[in-house]
């Protein structure tokens, strides 16, 4: 079969391109508006995308493709945009004119150039989003609309890197083609890694990596909460749990499995806290390194996963990243369905 194509909408730092790679499609066609993103993804692929809005792209300039990756905004549909919209009195989901219809731009660029399958990555609170209206519509427009199967499933990647992340993933063949998710293959059980995994050596048994380590891999002091940070941390988890709220910090060692990494941790780092290696101290944040190899972004061994952005945007950047080992594992099985169909004729 001729090399498969794809294109890589919303594309962030490039987690769903380094998952498609792994069955040996080649991206033909990136969109991304954030410029700090870009210059992660372009260090990392040699690329030079410019930054550009996919509401003002004309499908006509896209080059033909066999399969539509996209992780399109989630802010309007996860559980934290839902509250924050609802407290400033604002509309969110579909209803949100800024990001809201997004999702509509893809089934528009779907509509025009009718490529063989698509793949989808949204957080999972979109699946029961205003009891589920949400989502019934994208599976509507997809299946009624466009004529496309639809099949869908939240997928922890637990499996793959030591944080718990559940996603909504979304599969669908233009030839009506059924996805089934149980040909997706997860790592077993008895392979989940641990924080230890991914987290710099505190023995001084490390790599020096400034500016995240010192000396022999030891993280730098840099990332250790201040005494000030570290007691309002503390009060303000005690408040809450006093109150009988669930809110406050999480503190995690090597033998755990952290929360979600969220675009917020360049705040305070409070949902993913590292117990200090020495009793009495103040605990501290991942380091960038340790963030990007908690989303599953290593690079290679002669070219590790390159960060030529500020500390602050690096959080973000992997906070809204897609693992790409989940994606790769989805396009494993996908592959012998799109093998299986002749190519389409495209939309003139």
């Amino acid at each position: 079969m001729a090399v498969l194509k794809f294109i890589d909408l919303f594309a962030g730092i490039g987690g769903m391109r380094l998952g498609m790679e792994t069955i040996g499609a080649q991206c033909v066609f990136t969109c991304e508006k954030d410029a700090f993103a870009l210059k992660t993804y372009n260090a990392n692929f040699d690329d030079d995308v410019e930054p550009r809005d996919v509401r003002e792209i004309d499908a006509s300039d896209i080059e033909d493709h066999d399969v539509l990756t996209a992780g399109f905004p989630c802010q309007p549909f996860s559980l934290a945009g839902v509250s924050k919209k609802n407290s400033l009195g604002r509309r969110h989901g579909f209803l949100d004119e800024a990001q809201g219809t997004l999702f509509f731009d893809v089934a528009r660029i779907l509509d025009a150039k009718r490529p063989r399958a698509f793949l989808l990555e949204n957080v999972r609170n979109l699946v029961s989003h205003d009891r589920g209206r949400t989502f019934a519509t994208i599976q509507r427009v997809i299946t009624e609309d466009l004529g496309y199967s639809f099949s869908h499933r939240i997928i922890d990647a637990r499996c793959f890197v030591p944080q718990g992340r559940k996603r909504v993933f979304m599969v669908g063949f233009a030839d009506g083609t059924e996805f089934d998710f149980d040909d997706v293959q997860l790592a077993a059980p008895e392979t989940w890694p641990k924080l230890e995994s991914i987290l710099h050596r505190d023995d001084g048994s490390g790599i020096t990596e400034l500016p995240y380590t010192r000396l022999a891999g030891i993280p730098s002091d840099r990332y250790t909460l201040s005494d000030h940070l570290w007691s309002y941390l503390q009060t303000y988890a005690e408040k809450h749990r006093a109150a009988g709220n669930g809110f406050g910090f999480g503190l995690f060692g090597p033998d755990d499995v952290a929360r979600t990494l969220s675009a917020r941790y360049h705040k305070d780092g409070a949902e993913i806290l590292i117990r200090p290696a020495r009793p009495g101290g103040n605990p501290r944040r991942l380091t960038p390194r340790e963030a990007a190899l908690l989303m599953g972004f290593v690079g290679t061994p002669e070219r590790p996963w390159i960060i030529p952005v500020s500390d602050t945007q690096a959080y973000r950047q992997f906070g809204n990243a897609v693992v790409p080992e989940v994606v790769a594992s989805i396009a494993k099985a996908m592959a012998p369905h799109l093998a299986a169909q002749r190519p389409l004729a495209r939309a003139a």
